[in-house]
């Protein structure tokens, strides 16, 4: 954990330091926008790991971050199409609670499979140096929870933003480009996902599946429709 913090406070005054020096927000290429995406990811991760104690959670958490950062490293950093798009208050408060509500989702994901490996543990009594260490059920659930509420708000915020910056810039707040459909897929999938939660009661190893698929749904959103499909996102993640 000591670690983590280091790691994520030396990341946050790099992305700071990137920030200043070009005087835009630094997500104008695929490495920054990984790197930014590894730097939400470590700070959702303290933030919850502290909250419910939770320390375990690490051993989904700290993979993907490094894998993220790997990934980051290999792609080259081509300079920004049009530097104007990227110097907007609305951009930055976008990019931030997009990101962030992004990474409680995947580690929604994470505790969903966590639950799963847990419950099927508990089933056939399979006891060791990993299963003893992992927390009940409940209480994976609950933080499984936590992180989909704290996602799918930051990503409403994002999306409000978002279409405020797309008026600003593009002279419209929808155009139907893809990545904005997504967007409102995702959003409408977690709502569901929490409406469910609310008035059935999805509990347990439904809502943990739900989570990994939800993970899915917003992978794809966020890296595979500036892959497959054109956009005006794919400035953002200009290899």
């Amino acid at each position: 954990m000591g670690l983590m913090l280091t790691a994520f406070l030396l990341h946050s005054v790099s992305l700071v330091v990137c920030g200043v020096r070009t005087g835009i927000f630094p997500v104008n290429n695929l490495h920054e926008t990984l790197s930014v995406t590894a730097w939400a990811l470590a700070a959702v991760f303290l933030v919850f790991s502290w909250r419910f104690k939770l320390k375990i959670l690490g051993i989904y958490a700290a993979p993907l971050i490094t894998l993220t950062m790997i990934a980051a490293h290999q792609m080259p950093q081509p300079a920004a199409h049009d530097p104007q798009l990227f110097k907007s208050w609305w951009l930055a408060a976008h990019i931030i609670t997009a990101f962030l509500g992004n990474a409680a989702l995947a580690l929604a994901g994470g505790l969903g499979l966590l639950y799963l490996l847990q419950e099927n543990a508990i089933k056939k009594k399979t006891r060791g140096f990993f299963f003893s260490r992992l927390p009940s059920l409940d209480l994976l659930d609950v933080v499984g929870y936590a992180c989909i509420v704290t996602g799918f708000s930051m990503i409403t915020v994002g999306l409000i933003t978002g279409v405020i910056y797309a008026k600003t810039v593009w002279g419209h707040f929808w155009s139907w480009d893809p990545k904005e459909v997504w967007a409102a897929i995702t959003w409408l999938f977690y709502a569901a996902l929490l409406h469910e939660r609310l008035t059935v009661g999805w509990r347990g190893r439904r809502a943990a599946l739900m989570a990994i698929v939800g993970f899915g749904v917003m992978l794809f959103t966020f890296l595979g429709v500036n892959f497959l499909l054109k956009g005006h996102h794919g400035v953002f993640t200009a290899m």
